[in-house]
This record gives structure tokens, C-alpha cells and sequence, in this order.
């Protein structure tokens, strides 16, 4: 890995050249067939004349330490504390998401496009470094979908591995089987969503996903050697029927064994579903029930948490061995592959006749 010192685009690990200088991404299912000057469906993936980059490599949107068992991950270094960070852009655009700046994080991709972000930009070693410094034991990948920013997710997991650190990768497991096997080697602990047991709740909540592709990817992770924990967040009216949670639990166990830990979390009202009420404790208690009878022996009900969300909320600067001043510089891409005024977007570009005329101004 070549260390890149400042802002810049980077290649997509996984893309496929088409014709007329359309690329298609192979991270995640959506598989986009992008064009020039057109982004994907998570917004952090620009074609510029039929090369695909990724704009949030380094870009970091939070940082925060908690504990691992906070991810939610019970069965890997209990007791250990991670660094956890988070980027922009996500896979899915989920009704209930509480992480919307966040995960969908459009504005801030969007300002990155045009050469006018002040996010803060961290190069992997500077990542580990700050780790190290916190005395935490990992670092996980979550608050946005990791499949996103995969290419910095892996050169930040190569590093942490070398210093001693283990990895946790936080996702919908949205993932092609390209970028799973790509990132399998260098991630520890996967902590995947199973929100239902129904395409038609999946086409409703987050489409375009199907029930098959995730769990899918998620016996595939456990198959690669990664230790996997699932994860099912319960909404009222939703997935809350008492045969969905058997049959998930029947899945965890025949797929991943029954010692596999199941966690069972209550859903907040939030965006699109904030006219829901908050989780009974009855169905997650009910949910308990099912998974027992299923057989599963790892089972961990949590009547005040919802999603990995980052709760300290201290200023990124806090974390890293910098000033806010210098963090916050605008960022424009260092690379060959836009103009000085680092417009990357189509929608962004001025065209010569605007130029002309601004001129005359």
C-alpha cells in the first residue's frame, strides 16, 4: 500500500469497464453502472471518464470508544474497547434509520464533489496511530455502511493488524461476494443485520435488497472464518410476529450454530417511522422465547438500544493529534482526475459557455 499523504480520489478496488465509459461497481448488490460525471446509489462512487473513485476514502464523519460489547459483539475480546469510525454513504436508504447524516451523509458527498468539504481526512497509518494512543484494543467500521469506503477500510485493517489490533465490520451485509472474500482476510468480527425473514419487508424498509442476498453474504462471512454476530432490530407492526422471530433464530442456528449469539434490540421511533411506537419489552421478551425454542444458546435482549449509534459525540479533532483549524482545511482532490476547481460531478461541471461569459464579468 502506497501511503497517500493528502485528499484524494481513490480508484474502486471493485469495478467493471463497459462500454462509452460506463463502470460498474461490484462492492455492494446494487451493482451500479455508472457513467461519467454520474455517481451510485450510495453517492460515494464518482465515474470520471470511465474510471470509477471513491470520494470518502479517509473522510470521516465520527469517532467515538466504546466497548466491543456495544457493537453489539458479546462473543469476541469481552471486555476490550474499540475505536469506532464511521464515513458517509450507505447502501441501503432504510425508513428508520437514526443515522442520517451519517450513513446517507448527501451533503457532505456532495460537497467533497465540488471541492468544498471541510470533513476531516485521516490517512490509515494517522487511524492506527490515534488507536494506539487510546489504548483501545480494535477498531470498528460502522455508523455508515463499510462496503462504501471498502478500500479504506481494508488498507486501515492491514495496519491495525500489524499493530496488534483487531477489526469489527458493522454492516447490512448488502455485500457482493467479491468485496466479502477482498475484505475477509483482514476483518475479524462481522456484526450483520437480519431485519426480517421477508422480501416484502426488506422492498419496504430498504429496498432493493432480498432476504436471500443477505443472508447470503452473512453464511458466506462465516464461511471465510470471520466470527459472525447477528443482529435484528424489532418494530412494532413491522417484524414483530412471534413465527418470524422463530424462523430467524431456526436460520441462526442451522447457518451459523446454535452457540452464534442473537441479539435482539428495540426500535426507537425515527425519519420515516416516527409515527411507530417504541418496542414493547412484550416482543423482545416474545422474540427470547422463540429463539430458545429454536435452541439457540446465546441470546441478548437490549430494552434501551436500538443501533450502533455514537453517543459521546466529541468533535473528531478530540481523537487525533491535530488542530480543528488544520483538520477542517477545504479538501479538493489532490489526483490528476479533475480540474483545478475539483468539480467531479456532471451536474457540478460549468461548461465553456458559462465559463465565457463569467469571464466578461
Amino acid at each position: 500500500m502506497n501511503e497517500i499523504t493528502e485528499y484524494q480520489l481513490v480508484e474502486t478496488c471493485l469495478q467493471e469497464k463497459m462500454d462509452n465509459d460506463t463502470t460498474r461497481c461490484n462492492l455492494c448488490l446494487w451493482r451500479c453502472k455508472i457513467a461519467h460525471g454520474q455517481r451510485g446509489f450510495c453517492q460515494a462512487h464518482v465515474n470520471r471518464n470511465g474510471t470509477l473513485y471513491n470520494l470518502s476514502y479517509g473522510i470521516l464523519s465520527s469517532i467515538d470508544i466504546d466497548p466491543i460489547e456495544d457493537k453489539p459483539v458479546k462473543h469476541y475480546r469481552p471486555g476490550t474497547r474499540v475505536m469506532s469510525v464511521g464515513s458517509y454513504g450507505c447502501s441501503f436508504r432504510c425508513g428508520g434509520c437514526h443515522n442520517l447524516d451519517i450513513s446517507w451523509g448527501v451533503e457532505a458527498l456532495d460537497d467533497l464533489a465540488k471541492g468544498e468539504s471541510t470533513e476531516v481526512w485521516v490517512t490509515p497509518q494517522s487511524l492506527i496511530d490515534t488507536a494506539l494512543r487510546a489504548g483501545v484494543q480494535g477498531i470498528a467500521f460502522t455508523y455508515s455502511e463499510p462496503a462504501v469506503w471498502l478500500e479504506y477500510v481494508i488498507d486501515v485493517s492491514k495496519l491495525a493488524h500489524k499493530a496488534g489490533l483487531y477489526t469489527v465490520y458493522v454492516s447490512n451485509s448488502y455485500i457482493t461476494d467479491e468485496a466479502l472474500e477482498l475484505a475477509a482476510p483482514y476483518i475479524d468480527v462481522l456484526c450483520s443485520d437480519i431485519k426480517s425473514m421477508r422480501d416484502d419487508f426488506y422492498q419496504d424498509i430498504c429496498r432493493p435488497a432480498k432476504v436471500k442476498q443477505v443472508l447470503h453474504s452473512i453464511k458466506k462471512a462465516h464461511e471465510l472464518g470471520i466470527h459472525v454476530e447477528t443482529r435484528t432490530n424489532i418494530i412494532p407492526g413491522k417484524n414483530d410476529n412471534p413465527d418470524e422471530y422463530y424462523e430467524i433464530a431456526c436460520w441462526v442456528r442451522d447457518n451459523l450454530g446454535a452457540d452464534s449469539p442473537w441479539h435482539i434490540t428495540r426500535f426507537f421511533p425515527a425519519y420515516k417511522l416516527s409515527h411507530l411506537p417504541s418496542t414493547p419489552e412484550s416482543s423482545l421478551l416474545e422474540a427470547e422465547k422463540a429463539a430458545k425454542r429454536a435452541g439457540l444458546k446465546n441470546i441478548y435482549v437490549y430494552n434501551d438500544k436500538g443501533c450502533d449509534c455514537a453517543e459521546e459525540n466529541k468533535p473528531i479533532e478530540a481523537y487525533l493529534n491535530s488542530s480543528a483549524e488544520e483538520l477542517h482545511q477545504i479538501k479538493k482532490c489532490a489526483a490528476s482526475c479533475c480540474g483545478d476547481e475539483g468539480v467531479l460531478l456532471k451536474k457540478y461541471e460549468i461548461n465553456e459557455t458559462d465559463k465565457n461569459e463569467g469571464s466578461k464579468l
